[in-house]
């Protein structure tokens, strides 16, 4: 067993800066030295790129992975943490919306606050002070006292405007005495990530040479004395998890991976890795072919909309993945690229040819078309498993299969169900050996289905 330091940073609501604070305090944190391991609440990618870069050690990311307390127990949590954990300085583990916000009015599932009591973890809380002097107290008051098995170890409050409200802040303060006041953060939008209809701009688009982070890491330590914070957080124990001798892949898995597809719990890649699968990255952007000898195709979410005319460019590399789906090798595909395996999309520039193995078309929209964790039964077998396989993800996107499309031609295997009960609308779309869905399946809710598919490749290799 070891020790290391390790806090959530959590927010009053969305919006309230904690992203930009887990940045900066990330990237001071690593400019210091320190082996800075990141985490993220809740069934997000964006953020956990991000989280990759400004905790970079010796110019390579490191991976951030997702706590989440719907769609994994609190074994698998606790498990992710120590793995991770072990051999780290500092654990970052950035929340998710509010605080106490999760699937339940009632219950703290899918919250920040569960993962923080799960792993017996400080939260960091902040705050958006705009337009608020005592009030905030006030607030800070209701967090601290809501759930006495949370234990909130301080605040920062963000967007102050001046050093006089920055004294306002602290003298409001002082009517909570066991919730110090870590910092006051001015406001600074230029420093925020851009962002879009899915979130924030991804990592994989930020430019090389951009300074970012070291903007993010100057603003919070301008606020902030780091060293101090440290010193007031307890020490967390750190258990290294099992880990099973690693053997020699006995199956070839092709991952697409690229600025149009950039949306994989790492989770996912590791157990996949760990049932025998050798993963070969590839790019359906910029590569002219499929990498040789493969036995899988993994093809994960991400921005194709955004790269639809780069995508439908590539002609040989579609064709070919149009081929290698057809030759009956067991492929997985999940929302964006799903998107990318239906025969076009349709954006407001206009209507890019795709892969083509489902019939059926992509059509972008201004809304979100669906959004909420997501439950998954499989009806028949295929490539993630069984008849009766049980999964849990999280589905979020802008596009539909368009309406008009003869969804009777393609087998659907999952029963599918949300927040409130069954969603009565086809999913787990099965063609040949080929599976495309919109929701994105965290494996670590069944680690059957990362075995089931390299067993699927494994199948194949031998039937050939």
């Amino acid at each position: 067993m070891s020790t290391i330091k390790a806090f959530v940073i959590a927010g009053t609501q969305s919006g309230c800066g904690k992203t930009s604070v887990s940045l900066g305090l990330m990237s001071s944190l690593a400019r210091r030295g320190l082996a800075v391991q990141p985490f993220k609440c809740g069934p997000d990618f964006i953020d956990p790129g991000h989280h990759g870069q400004a905790c970079a050690r010796d110019g390579k990311p490191v991976p951030s992975h997702n706590l989440d307390g719907w769609m994994l127990d609190e074994t698998i949590n606790a498990d992710i943490f120590n793995r991770y954990g072990t051999g780290c300085d500092v654990a970052v583990v950035e929340g998710v919306m509010g605080l106490f916000d999760g699937i339940s009015g009632t219950r703290d599932e899918g919250s920040t606050a569960q993962i923080a009591k799960i792993l017996g973890l400080p939260v960091i809380l902040v705050v958006d002070a705009r337009s608020m002097a005592r009030s905030a107290a006030a607030l800070v008051s209701g967090y601290a006292n809501f759930d006495s098995d949370v234990n909130i170890a301080g605040v920062i409050f963000n967007r102050v405007g001046s050093e006089n409200h920055a004294d306002l802040l602290k003298e409001a303060m002082s009517l909570l005495p066991d919730v110090p006041v870590l910092g006051c953060l001015g406001r600074d939008e230029e420093i925020a990530t851009p962002s879009r209809h899915l979130g924030l701009v991804t990592a994989e688009e930020e430019e090389p040479d951009s300074d970012r982070y070291q903007r993010l890491a100057d603003w919070v330590e301008s606020g902030l004395d780091i060293d101090a914070l440290l010193e007031a957080l307890p020490d967390t124990d750190i258990l290294p998890p099992f880990e099973p001798v690693p053997g020699i892949g006995s199956v070839t898995i092709g991952v697409a991976r690229d600025a149009a597809f950039c949306f994989y719990y790492e989770e996912n890649l590791r157990l996949l890795r760990e049932a025998g699968a050798r993963l070969v990255e590839f790019s359906p952007i910029d590569d002219p072919r499929l990498p040789d000898n493969l036995d899988g195709l993994y093809i994960g979410g991400g921005y194709p909309e955004l790269y639809a005319f780069e995508l439908g460019q590539n002609n040989k590399l579609r064709r070919e993945i149009k081929d290698f789906c057809d030759s009956g090798k067991p492929v997985y595909a999940e929302c964006g690229g799903f998107m990318y395996l239906m025969s076009d999309i349709i954006t407001q520039r206009g209507r890019y040819a795709m892969a083509g193995v489902f019939p059926f078309r992509a059509e972008m929209g201004q809304r979100f078309r669906a959004l909420g964790y997501r439950e998954v039964v499989t009806l028949g077998p295929g490539p993630v498993g069984d008849t009766g396989t049980t999964a849990r993800g999280h589905e979020f996107h802008y596009s539909a299969i368009q309406t008009d499309a003869d969804l009777t031609t393609t087998t659907t295997i999952y029963s599918m169900s949300g927040r409130k009960g069954p969603i009565h609308h086809p999913e787990g779309f099965l063609q040949g050996n080929t599976l495309g869905s919109y929701v994105h399946l965290h494996f670590g809710s069944c680690p059957g289905v990362a075995e089931a598919f390299v067993q699927a490749c494994r199948d194949s290799v031998e039937s050939e």
